[in-house]
């Protein structure tokens, strides 16, 4: 049987030098035991990993700021398979440019309504900075969503908001789209990848994080699936 998607991997790989919340490492990956250190014939290289919870390509639950929300090990896999909508605002996109109602309106006078059960991903080209930590950080002034836009995606039915930046808020606006989507038992998904290999439509993806007991965040192995016949920037 022929699969009939193409898998598009929306994650960055871990390593310690990749931007992160707080500006400083947060992921170690270590050496522990070498070939070298094992006697005999049966060789194996074992690593050690440190890191904080919200690094890379990661999923915030709702436990993440709304006590008594559901932790990461709630979420059963079947609920973590979205169909994908991708609202490109990149050609307009500054340091401090916001989602905004009409982004979303724009969207669905050229797509149609934004179905029920999607996950939203904002691409806001800001993933170009990726490689340059300090500018992807550029303390804490990034491509964000507006509250009102937050709202009117809840009102849409959406249950998964993703973008490529460091967080849906900068801090200088406060959460409050945090607070909106996981105070409403949805999720966020931050610093996504490869939004340019999807198209604005008709693809799906999924989010699934490592499963920690109580976890408030996850890592997560962010997976797109596009259709055989959408091929602009897949490779």
């Amino acid at each position: 049987m022929v699969f009939p998607y193409k898998l598009i991997d929306l994650t960055y790989t871990l390593k310690s030098d990749i931007p992160t919340w707080n500006g400083r490492c947060g992921f170690n990956h270590d050496l522990h035991i070498d070939y070298s250190d094992c006697p005999g014939d049966d060789k194996f290289r074992v690593m050690k990993l440190s890191m904080h919870a919200g690094i890379g390509t990661h999923m915030d639950a709702p436990s993440h700021c709304i006590s008594g929300g559901r932790c990461i090990h709630d979420f059963n896999v079947n609920n973590l398979v979205f169909p994908c909508v991708v609202i490109d605002v990149s050609d307009k996109c500054h340091e401090r440019y916001s989602l905004s109602v009409q982004d979303v309106l724009d969207f669905e006078g050229k797509h149609g309504l934004i179905a029920q059960g999607s996950c939203v991903m904002v691409k806001t080209g800001w993933s170009k900075f990726w490689g340059n930590p300090s500018q992807y950080h550029n303390n804490y002034v990034f491509p964000s969503v507006s509250e009102d836009a937050a709202q009117l995606l809840i009102e849409r039915g959406v249950e998964a908001l993703g973008i490529d930046t460091l967080s849906s808020d900068r801090p200088e606006d406060g959460f409050k789209v945090h607070k909106i989507f996981l105070g409403t038992g949805k999720i966020l998904i931050e610093n996504v990848a490869n939004l340019d290999s999807m198209p604005p439509l008709g693809s799906f993806v999924m989010a699934l994080p490592m499963k920690i007991q109580d976890g408030t965040e996850a890592p997560v192995r962010l997976v797109g699936m596009v259709r055989g016949d959408w091929n602009k920037g897949v490779n």
